[in-house]
């Protein structure tokens, strides 16, 4: 049952926190729970129900009784506004305005009820204000007050509708059904029946309307409308009551007889009918007294003959009979003939039942009560009063039940029939007689049977459920198949027996002999409602051909039986030779007033009656159609348009237009139909030069109708046009005699029809809309079906008799022409949209009002056309640079409205919506159109000041949009069948009207501000959107908005178990909602206040994510896209709240998402739902499969099928298949979502152009199957288009998903969830992905998403189980110096790895690399996620850095060897063996990624494989890396790599992809080149060849700081070119060292390639070696080259190169190397202690590069340096000769740079040296002396760091803080304390780990120190001879003693250097030398050696070093020289 249009929005009253009165708040609540159980079958409410009904018994008992008046309560609320007063459902008391007391009072006598009542009415009124803008609460008050009266009939009407009963089954559960059967059987008892019948007498809409105008309790018309409403619903409700117990259980015999006493009072309407309350009485008495039922009722039958009084109780029958047979003469003797009817044949059919012989005495009175019934006019009674009454066709059983009636009549009366039949005959001759003699008949002539035919006609003419009774009529004279007993003659099944059809056919053929002329159009009438209906069409059709024929027995005029077909054409062609003969010529003047002499009237009404029969049959049966058409002799259309030619009146012509129109559905006829039309020049589009004057239906329309005032043959004409521009569409009409085309006839329409129709006159109201309607309904036709073409745009040229014409355009290019240009087309569209606002808001009925609203429907339609296609007609325009002019229509809609001088089209428009509850197809068409306006962001600010710059057009405005948003019925369908019941049509519509006005919203969201959703929305406008604050509707006079409307439509059902309940109702509707909601929060600026008033005043995401998975049959798609939307606003805010550290809100979302909980299953059973709540709480007791336990964020993964069925290959017998998939790629196209699909009806037009151009016989034959391939394409097109739609869901979801996982992971707090269970749900979620995924049918389009997630997940994994681990060692560390001897190392503490075990961890690796095979030879951005998530993973096993705390060498060999592997190491091997299974199939993939594809795919293979070569301690990808060419193929590729890392150090690079690409090679083969057998491959390969041969390293650029090269990029991101040449130089270098340590056994082939790669690119390395100024990049570059020179250029690499080379690339060599090894020794002298020392001092701690600061690992780079060229010098003395006694001398014999310090400023200038100067002993003394002072100080802090680590957790706060700031520099304020401690310890064990690698530095430095003082001084002391001071002392003579050259080679190959001497070195000098040693080499320092030997070097080892060479220099140095 409809609603009231106002009060369905209401909002469902929520006791006892809200207001809702007493007299409305229940009854609404009443009302919600039976519509739930009854209507929407909710199982979960029949429990509420059961409740509901006990406790409001008593309403329902005293219905409609309101609370009684009382004295003390008028005293309470009197004193209200001091004393204040208790309300019902609210604590405490409340003071109350005196304004709202008198309110009160004023109510309580308006409606007679209790003063508090009153009161709460009024308050509840004030509460729904929000929901009534611009009323009054008072005035809400009434609504409220007849709403919940409404709400109780309502339910009571619902109730008896669902009781047991003979007439209908509403297919309820049989428990149900029983209560309320019990339940209403009780009101029955308490006399229900009268209650019902008073409350109808007494309320009476008149009556309560004038109390409330005295009470000024009627607002505006919408308010007027929704009261008058309410109390018509009221009565009805109450009458359908009755009427539905009557149809279920007949009333008993009091009951019927008030019914009956009531009937005796009615009066009828003021047009002659019943109103409905009475119609619906009429019929429940009527059901009393019907027993048809029992004819096919086979199970139950002698339960409900029990039931029936009419059959068991005597007194019944007796007390009926009585009072019908002898009562006085009701008001309506007519309604006392109708009952009369059914009493007289329910007596008849009871006689006719067995065991009735007991009522025989009242069943023989049947005839006498019938004649009583015929005599008082029963049949016209029920056809004027009953069967044109606009209540009986909305309900299918008042139909049923007059069909019963009227064929009970002739079936169980046949006599009766054939009296009337006979008295007819006879009166008929009466008649003629007094005809012809020429008198008045007699008064006593009855026309019984003339008016049982009408009503027969009337009946059926009109079936708006397709019912088709009228086939009980019907039956076939040739013998059809008989399906049953049952089954009738007409194939189609009817509880019928034959018997009854057989009657009721005979009694139609039987009417029709023999007619007389009286009955001819009563017969007619009845012929045309009886072939109402498809299949009575073709039975009718067949009884008109069958009289005509010749073998049928004709008693009757020559011409055959005049009810024929044979007789109606033959009796038309006759009128058109007759008539033809009178056509003047067309250029006489007198055709206009031509007598009508070949007619008369009586012969019109039988012609226009056969007329409408033929229309009424060829209408509903194309056989019949072409019949009649392809019939020779009849040529029915021919005749009927020569006859319209003819002087004949125009209602006939109209008629026959009419019928011509039902004729043209066929496309067949249509186009003949046309051709005729144009031939006979109906509408005039051709004139000769000799015409004078118009013809046609232009004159008859300007000068005939005008004149009269009545425009049938108008509207016949735009009917027909209209039918036919359907049917089929002439191109080519007229060719030949003008241009050809649709134009004339457009024009008529337009210009003669529509555009004067306001103006013109009209003696009926209702015709002028009508007009309006059938020429609009055209228009909207022909722009429906156009597209613009380009060919409209271009002027086509025709021939026409001899010259060329420009042809007409097609009428839909006119249409779009004129709705493109301010024309007064337009202009008429705009006007009548705006008077039909206007006369729609009276909210009156006015005649025409349902042609008006069609008009208006039509008009919105062509706007909504005009801007669906104007983009493509525009650009189709631009294109052809045609001089045509059009303007966007949304442009013009902007334009000034003549009459009102404001710009308020779109105003106007938007006005509809208020209507949405009464017209739902404006409201519909209004938002379409807004839709459409709202995508043009220039418009929307312009929109948004019209709609808001009046208030009261803002609140209307604001209210239409809410109320259509929140009008109740509104439900998605699969599809709109053509055959849906008007009912389920605007439910469709209303639904469709949401979607449209969210999608405006979602549109708008995407605008700048202001925007129209904004404005919709509630938010702020002239303040910043920012500022808004939201409330609810009413607070802070907030008005309620489309936002409250959402979160309503969202909200409902979030209590229940079910969920809300629009995701499973309308499921796109939700998906929009949620899509909404995603956008507001998303939006910067709307995101604050919507989150605050989301999670404050609605619990918004809990409420809805709890109920997540949804799971919606048939919709999938929409129920993937709602959870994404929900997920990404849930995300949004998990991250805000997180932000805002507002913990609570947090937590209590993750414990919804990632706590176990009881998983529901899909498809709930509901109604065992008590059951199924205790078990979930009993489930772990004794747990079952039913109850899974799950996490939320598991089962919404769950709720996502990876699978995807594709659709089967297209196979195609005609068209050729690669064609149709390029045809198809052709019609794809960009959706609103942004998917691409394809455009089914684009295709379609294309394969069916193309079966048109076919040509030729046999193109013609193949047609259907052409046809039917076509809609095969289309289907698989469809299913594909679905197909790419539920992947693209499937991957938003996916992706939504994976944003939540992520954001729980990354953004919310640390401590809300436990390491242990963080790592839990990480595993979980891994593996169901990792299943999902790797199924056969997992769909490859979501592995992208997948492998994502995978990655992140992983990445977190790993990151979680290494901060436990670092948190085992940290909380165990400080054990670790308090146990004595015994530790135990930190891994042994944790019982297994990572609190989720190794086994899980195997499992995770396992699917990862099942996932990386899966994804097969594609797919590589895929695997780059993949290989991310195993690095991360292998990164689990790796050690976390232990703070190295100098102890650990205290262990024995024995002890390391027999400790317990780690747990690192465990996990490490058990990879590898996991790695290794899945064999070279893994190998292959990631070395192939390696080698080739995408650069970022590349490096993470590298990565990968750097990572798997550092742990496979078999060697076998090693192996297999060589053996497969991987690592060749690797090596060879930095020479092609060359070219573009030169362009990379050009100031304005390219992408530095190709840089990180290298950098990622060269780690890679770093990795490689550590292990042996490894550099031993690279060697073979030639790596340093290769390295050799780039170019690159040469083009280093200049470093001066004010060079364009050490410019940065601004953004800070691309480094400067320096620091590029450094990236590419560093990796070159590194991997040198690597190659030279690793390399044993071929170590001298490798330090030779290695010199020559020094060599080849000595330039850069020279420039590193001078160190021009000192950086931390520098000193690092130079740490490296020192280090390989130290390896490379030594002697006996030179041995090697000479053996292959010539004299003079040796010489060469010799030079090179002279030049390293003096440039190395003069750094000694350069960074000992020198001023750059102390720069590097000075260096700021602030800046950290991986975990050091600057200071740091300058420090670090300078003792490296040191130490390298230590060693160097170490090893040339040990290489140049075993002993010293042969040595060569590095440094001169003088100890005085070293003696000079003593106790002076240790960083004092050293004397710069000359390169070409050996620096003396000195230098080393003093480096000596420095690394031993340095090696206290750092020991120290070492130690101190060591503390401080141990006892972290003591550590003050201030402390903390300082170690966190070296870490993370800003914001340590906002960090937690743990996340404190985990940087501050980071910090300590960098530290530690600095000064441990420092201390082994210094140490080195000593022990390396000491050798090279030991070897000169041994040598100076004990072997040297100086010569008088004569012999100078050449150090190449003496270094390579017996070599082949004595002259070459040494430290310097140049000419010059050879040539020099270093010193005269005599006798004085080494004694001086004795003299500083012995003073220089004191006891401190002796003493800090061998303490530094003691505290450091003894953990390491058991050689005592230090110790031996201080006794041998301190022995030399006190040694008496001889």
């Amino acid at each position: 049952m409809e609603e009231s249009s106002l009060l369905a929005s209401t909002e469902e009253p929520r006791l006892p926190n809200k207001m809702a009165a007493s007299l409305w708040g229940p009854y609404k609540e009443i009302w919600q729970t039976v519509e739930n159980v009854i209507w929407k079958r909710v199982p979960e409410a029949v429990h509420l129900l059961d409740l509901t009904l006990k406790k409001h018994k008593p309403d329902f008992i005293s219905l409609f009784k309101n609370p009684a008046k009382n004295v003390q309560h008028r005293e309470k609320v009197k004193k209200a506004s001091i004393d204040g007063i208790a309300i019902q459902g609210q604590q405490g008391t409340r003071l109350l305005p005196e304004q709202l007391i008198s309110e009160a009072f004023i109510l309580s006598d308006l409606f007679d009820i209790g003063e508090l009542s009153a009161v709460e009415l009024l308050l509840a009124g004030e509460h729904q204000l929000p929901r009534f803008p611009g009323l009054t609460r008072g005035l809400v008050a009434i609504l409220l007050y007849w709403d919940g009266k409404r709400c109780i009939a309502n339910s009571l009407h619902s109730l008896i509708q669902s009781r047991q009963g003979k007439t209908w089954t509403l297919e309820l559960s049989s428990e149900l059904v029983s209560m309320t059967t019990r339940f209403t059987d009780e009101l029955m008892e308490q006399g229900l029946t009268q209650k019902v019948l008073c409350l109808i007498n007494q309320i009476n809409l008149n009556n309560e309307f004038e109390k409330l105008q005295t009470a000024r309790g009627l607002g505006n018309a919408s308010h007027r409308k929704g009261v008058s409403d309410l109390i018509k619903e009221c009565r009805q409700s109450l009458a359908d009551c009755l009427f539905a117990w009557a149809c279920q259980t007949p009333l008993s015999k009091d009951d019927t007889l008030f019914l009956i006493s009531h009937m005796e009072c009615v009066t009828l309407e003021a047009d002659g009918t019943l109103e409905n309350v009475n119609l619906a009485l009429l019929m429940a008495l009527l059901y009393c007294f019907d027993i048809s039922f029992l004819e096919h009722v086979t199970e139950d039958r002698e339960e409900l003959i029990h039931q029936l009084p009419l059959l068991t109780e005597r007194q019944y029958v007796t007390a009926i009979h009585c009072k019908l047979q002898n009562s006085q003469p009701w008001k309506l003797t007519g309604l006392q003939a109708v009952v009369r009817l059914a009493w007289a044949l329910a007596l008849r059919g009871i006689s006719q039942l067995p065991d009735t012989t007991a009522l025989t005495e009242f069943t023989e009175a049947d005839e006498m009560i019938a004649n009583m019934a015929i005599s008082q006019n029963a049949f016209l009674f029920l056809t004027d009063a009953v069967v044109r009454a606009e209540g009986l066709h909305q309900d299918e059983f008042y139909i049923r039940r007059i069909h019963n009636l009227i064929t009970d009549f002739l079936t169980l009366m046949p006599m009766k029939v054939k009296q009337l039949r006979n008295r007819a005959d006879e009166d008929a001759r009466i008649i003629h007689m007094s005809l012809q003699v020429g008198t008045e008949p007699p008064s006593t002539v009855r026309r019984d049977l003339e008016h049982l035919m009408l009503l027969i006609g009337e009946l059926y003419q009109k079936d708006p459920f397709r019912l088709e009774l009228a086939l009980e009529y019907w039956c076939p004279s040739e013998p059809v198949q008989t399906t049953s007993m049952t089954g009738s003659f007409s194939g189609l099944t009817r509880h019928r027996p034959p018997q009854r059809q057989v009657v009721l056919s005979k009694f139609v053929r039987q009417m029709g002999d023999m007619l007389p002329p009286s009955l001819y159009l009563p017969y007619l009438q009845m012929l045309r409602g009886l072939a109402n209906g498809p299949h009575c069409a073709h039975y009718c059709f067949s009884l008109l051909k069958v009289n005509g024929s010749s073998h049928v027995e004709n008693i009757q005029v020559v011409g055959g039986n005049p009810v024929s077909w044979e007789h109606f054409f033959h009796s038309l062609m006759l009128y058109h030779e007759h008539l033809r003969r009178d056509i003047p010529s067309t250029d006489t003047i007198q055709y206009r007033h031509m007598p009508l002499r070949g007619i008369t009237q009586r012969e019109m009404d039988g012609l226009i009656a056969f007329l409408q029969l033929t229309g009424t049959i060829v209408k509903w049966s194309e056989n019949a159609r072409l019949a009649l058409c392809e019939h020779p002799q009849w040529t029915p259309i021919i005749v009927m348009l020569g006859l319209i030619q003819c002087s004949i009146p125009p209602g006939l012509k109209a008629e026959i237009l009419k019928t011509l129109a039902a004729f043209g559905k066929s496309p067949e006829i249509a186009a003949s139909l046309w051709q005729s039309l144009e031939y006979t020049q109906m509408l005039q589009t051709v004139r000769s030069p000799s015409q004078r004057q118009d013809a046609g239906i232009e004159v008859e329309l300007n000068e005939i109708e005008s004149r009269s005032e009545e425009y049938p043959l108008t509207r016949a004409f735009c009917c027909l046009i209209s039918t036919l521009v359907e049917s089929s569409f002439p191109t080519n009409l007229g060719a030949g005699l003008r241009p050809p085309g649709f134009d004339p006839y457009l024009q008529f329409l337009r210009d003669s029809v529509f555009l004067r129709f306001p103006t013109r006159a009209y003696r009926r109201a209702a015709e002028k809309w009508e007009v309006a309607e059938v020429v609009l309904e055209v228009f909207h036709k022909l722009l429906r079906d156009y597209e613009p073409r380009p060919e409209d745009f271009t002027d086509q040229m025709v021939e026409l008799q001899g010259e060329m014409v420009v042809a007409y355009k097609s009428p839909g290019y006119n249409l779009m022409f004129h709705l493109l240009n301010d024309s007064p087309m337009l202009g008429l569209c705009l006007s009548l949209l705006e008077e039909g606002v206007k006369l729609l808001d009276t909210y009156a009925p006015f005649p025409g009002k349902k042609h008006l609203e069609k008009a208006v429907e039509y008009s919105l339609g062509l706007l909504e056309l005009a801007l669906q296609k104007e983009n493509q007609f525009m650009d189709w325009l631009r294109e052809s640079h045609s001089s045509v002019i059009a303007t966007p229509l949304e442009q013009l809609l902007q334009g000034i409205n003549p009459r009102t001088k404001k710009a308020d089209h779109v105003v106007n428009i938007a006005r509809y919506l208020s209507h949405g509850n009464t017209n739902p197809d404006l409201a519909f068409e209004s938002a379409k159109i807004l839709c459409y306006i709202s995508r043009y962001p220039n418009i929307q600010v312009k929109l948004v000041g019209d709609f808001t710059q009046d208030q009261t057009v803002s609140e209307t405005l604001m209210s239409g949009f809410v109320d259509c948003l929140d009008s109740e019925g509104a439900e998605e369908m699969l599809q709109a069948d053509t055959g849906i019941v008007t009912e389920k049509k605007c439910t469709l519509v209303r639904h469709d009207t949401k979607i449209h006005i969210l999608s405006l919203l979602i549109n708008s969201l995407d605008l700048k501000a202001p925007n129209l959703a904004l404005y919709l929305l509630g938010y702020e406008l002239r303040k910043p959107v920012s500022a808004t604050n939201l409330q609810d509707p009413g607070v802070l006079g907030c008005p309620r908005t489309c936002l409250h409307s959402i979160l309503n439509i969202l909200e409902k059902g979030t209590e229940g178990r079910n969920g809300p309940l629009a995701v499973k109702e309308a499921p796109h509707l939700a998906e929009l909602c949620y899509q909404v909601i995603y956008q507001l929060i998303a939006y910067s600026d709307t995101s604050g206040p919507t989150m605050r008033y989301l999670r404050t005043s609605q619990d918004f995401l809990f409420s809805q994510l709890q109920h997540l998975p949804f799971a919606v049959k048939g919709h999938a798609i929409s129920a993937l896209n709602q959870m994404s939307w929900l997920m990404k606003t849930a995300g949004i805010e998990l991250r805000v709240t997180s932000l805002n550290r507002q913990r609570s809100h947090t937590q209590r979302l993750l414990h919804l998402l990632l706590d176990d909980v009881p998983l529901r299953s899909y498809s709930v059973d509901a109604e065992g739902s008590l059951e199924e709540e205790t078990r979930n709480v009993t489930g772990f007791l004794h747990f079952d499969t039913t109850t899974k336990v799950r996490r939320k964020i598991l089962s919404i993964l769950d709720s996502i099928d990876f699978g995807q069925k594709s659709p089967e290959e297209l196979h195609l017998d005609f068209f050729d298949r690669a064609q149709i998939e390029q045809v198809i790629s052709k019609c794809e196209h960009s959706n609103q979502q942004g998917q691409t699909v394809c455009n089914v009806k684009l295709l379609h037009r294309v394969l069916v152009a193309e079966v048109n151009a076919l040509q030729g016989i046999a193109a013609i034959g193949q047609r259907p199957l052409l046809m039917e391939e076509i809609s095969t394409i289309l289907q698989h097109v469809v299913e594909r288009n679905k197909l790419r739609e539920c992947l693209n869901a499937k991957r938003h979801m996916l992706e939504s998903w994976r944003h939540l996982v992520e954001i729980i992971l990354a953004a919310c707090p640390l401590d809300l969830i436990q390491e242990e269970d963080r790592q839990l749900v990480i595993r979980d979620l891994l593996h169901e992905l990792h299943d999902k995924i790797l199924t056969e049918e997992a769909a490859q389009e979501l592995m992208p998403v997948v492998a994502g997630a995978v990655f992140t997940l992983t990445a977190h994994l790993s990151q979680s189980v290494r901060s436990e681990q670092k948190q085992a060692l940290s909380n165990h560390s400080h054990h670790v110096t308090f146990l004595d001897g015994s530790t135990t190392s930190a891994a042994e503490v944790t019982a297994g790895f990572a609190s989720i075990g190794d086994s899980s961890l195997h499992i995770i690796l396992r699917k990862l690399l099942d996932f990386i095979l899966r994804t097969g030879g594609g797919f590589q951005r895929v695997r780059a996620h993949l290989y991310g998530a195993l690095l991360y993973y292998l990164q689990m096993s790796q050690k976390p850095d232990e703070p190295d705390t100098l102890e650990t060498g205290q262990k024995t060999m024995w002890e390391r060897l027999t400790a317990p592997e780690d747990e690192y190491s465990k996990l490490q091997k058990d990879n590898m063996n996991i790695i290794e299974s899945y064999g070279a199939s893994l190998m292959e993939v990631v070395c192939r990624d390696a080698c080739d594809g995408h650069e970022i795919g590349r490096m993470l293979a590298l990565a990968v494989l750097d990572r798997i070569v550092a742990i496979d301690k078999h060697q076998q990808w090693l192996y297999y890396l060589s053996n497969s060419g991987y690592l060749k193929t690797l090596t060879d590729s930095l020479v092609q790599d060359d070219p573009v890392l030169q362009s990379m150090l050009s100031p304005k690079p390219p992408l530095l992809k190709a840089l990180y690409l290298y950098e990622s090679k060269m780690a890679f083969l770093t990795r490689v080149a550590k292990n042996h057998h490894g550099s031993l491959e690279l060697l073979t390969a030639g790596i340093i060849v290769r390295l050799s041969q780039c170019q690159v390293y040469d083009h280093r650029p200049e470093t001066e700081s004010h060079s364009m090269f050490c410019i940065r990029d601004p953004s800070g991101f691309i480094p400067a070119p320096v620091e590029r040449y450094h990236q590419i130089l560093l990796p070159a270098l590194q991997l040198c060292q690597v190659i030279l340590t690793s390399s044993l056994g071929k170590h001298q082939l490798a330090a030779a390639q290695v010199l020559q790669f020094l060599i080849a690119h000595s330039d850069p390395i020279q420039a590193i070696l001078r160190c021009q100024e000192i950086t931390a990049t520098s000193l690092k570059e130079l740490a490296l080259l020192t280090g390989i020179i130290s390896k490379a250029a030594l002697p006996g690499v030179i041995r090697v190169i000479e053996m292959d080379g010539n004299d003079g690339t040796t010489m060469e060599l010799q030079g090179q190397i002279g030049r390293f090894q003096r440039q190395c020794l003069g750094l000694l002298s350069r960074f000992t202690g020198s001023d750059r020392l102390h720069e590097v001092k000075k260096q700021q701690d602030g800046t950290q590069v991986s975990g050091m600061s600057k200071k740091d690992e300058m420090e670090l780079a300078v003792q490296q340096i040191c130490a390298n060229v230590v060693q160097y010098c170490q090893t040339l003395l040990i290489q140049s000769s075993p002993g010293s006694q042969h040595t060569i001398c590095l440094f001169t014999p003088s100890l005085t740079e070293g003696t000079s310090r003593e106790g002076s400023r240790q960083d004092a200038p050293l004397p710069m040296v000359p390169y070409w100067r050996l620096p003396s002993l000195g230098v080393v003394l003093f480096l000596l002396k420095q690394s031993a002072n340095d090696f206290f100080s750092n020991y120290e802090s070492h130690r101190q760091s060591v503390t401080k680590y141990q006892n972290l957790q003591h550590l003050p706060p201030d402390e903390i803080k300082e170690l966190c700031q070296a870490v993370v520099p800003f914001g340590v304020d906002k960090i937690s304390a743990a996340q404190r401690h985990v940087l501050a310890r980071r910090r300590l064990v960098q530290q530690i780990n600095h000064r441990a690698e420092l201390l082994s530095l210094y140490c080195f430095i000593v022990e390396n120190c000491l050798f090279i003082l030991w070897r000169h001084l041994e040598y100076y002391f004990l072997y040297f001879t100086p010569s008088d001071g004569h012999l100078s002392l050449n150090i190449q003579s003496v270094s390579y003693r017996g070599r082949r050259f004595p002259d070459r080679g040494g430290l310097d190959g140049s000419p010059e250097a050879r040539r020099l001497v270093l010193s005269q070195v005599n006798q004085h000098d080494i004694e001086q030398l004795q003299i500083d040693a012995s003073a220089s080499f004191g006891e401190s320092l002796q003493k800090k050696l061998l303490d530094i030997e003691s505290i450091y070097c003894k953990v390491r080892s058991r050689h005592l070093f230090i110790q031996a060479l201080v006794r041998r220099i301190r022995g030399l140095a006190r040694m008496k020289r001889s």
